[in-house]
């Protein structure tokens, strides 16, 4: 017996889908290889025909390396008695709503890597859907690799030795750039971290990096965005504007919709991922895990001393 592996769409540069995987395969230290080597030559996986637990995700993930606790403890917990960092996200009446075109989406989020307020940047996510949305629901994923060989060199070459501040204000009444065209909020998120945060101080990342195998990637957000490191100026926003407006424009994603047996796993050193949203009437439930890694480029800024 061995896996299937397919790629996603023959159009795009990243993506696998794999069938086939079982317990035992899980537990063959050749197929764990390849599997890793399949995850970072192609950086999103989709594994079909899984087992739909809990435990299943786990196993899975572990095979990328050790799980790791989501940095934020009012994050809700789907595991809190058995296994270690399965988190659950759900819709639901506290769940932040917006309008796009006209259309209201709940638990809509934009391009980001996860925990980018963070110093650490963790390896990797995996999702699985508990409860799918009939009215969207997708989870997009897009390739920094992609993007960076893509975008004008003029303006690409603006992005070069700079690097972003972000912290845990995810308002997007406060995000300063990189919102869709006709969006409003609705209902604003309920989460109140940025008020438990507001003295924390920012980390720093940079706009791209050089992987070891020597491709250079474009990896930036807007989310949480409070500027470029040693400059929060409007002139600083409007170059991250010019930069991100660039990389949008040359975008090939690719937009997953979810069936009770797969499971995805993503490079958060790579890969940049949405959140496409659902109907706000509409429950949706989502069970992630995080493997724990980090690229060793990150860092928090130096707090300011007090006068």
């Amino acid at each position: 017996m061995a896996i299937q592996i397919q790629p996603l769409d023959d159009k795009l540069s990243f993506g696998a889908r794999v069938t086939g995987l079982t317990s035992s395969l899980i537990r063959d230290e050749a197929v764990r290889a390849q599997l890793n080597q399949l995850f970072e030559d192609r950086g999103v996986i989709v594994f079909a025909g899984m087992e739909p637990s809990p435990e299943a995700q786990v196993e899975v993930s572990t095979v990328f390396g050790p799980l790791k606790d989501h940095p934020v403890a009012s994050v809700e917990r789907a595991d809190a008695d058995k296994l270690l960092g399965v988190i659950e996200i759900k819709s639901g009446p506290q769940a932040c709503v917006v309008e796009i075109d006209g259309k209201p989406l709940a638990t809509w989020q934009p391009w980001h890597f996860d925990h980018a307020y963070n110093n650490e940047l963790n390896r990797a996510g995996v999702l699985r859907s508990i409860k799918i949305a009939e009215d969207g629901g997708r989870t997009a994923f897009a390739d920094g690799i992609q993007i960076y060989r893509d975008m004008d060199p003029a303006i690409r070459d603006k992005a070069e030795g700079i690097s972003l501040l972000y912290n845990l204000d995810l308002r997007y009444t406060e995000q300063r750039f990189g919102l869709p065209d006709n969006f409003r909020v609705i209902r604003p998120h309920a989460s109140m971290l940025h008020e438990e945060t507001k003295d924390d101080p920012c980390s720093i990342h940079p706009a791209l990096w050089t992987r070891a195998t020597g491709e250079k990637v474009f990896h930036m957000t807007p989310y949480g965005c409070r500027g470029i490191e040693g400059d929060r100026s409007d002139k600083a926003f409007a170059l991250l504007a010019e930069i991100w407006d660039e990389a949008m424009r040359v975008i090939k994603p690719y937009y997953h919709e979810w069936s009770p047996t797969d499971m995805v796993i993503w490079d958060n050193w790579r890969v940049l991922h949405e959140a496409c949203g659902c109907n706000p009437d509409e429950e949706r439930i989502v069970h992630r895990t995080t493997i724990k890694g980090d690229y060793g480029l990150g860092r928090f800024e130096e707090r300011r001393a007090v006068a």
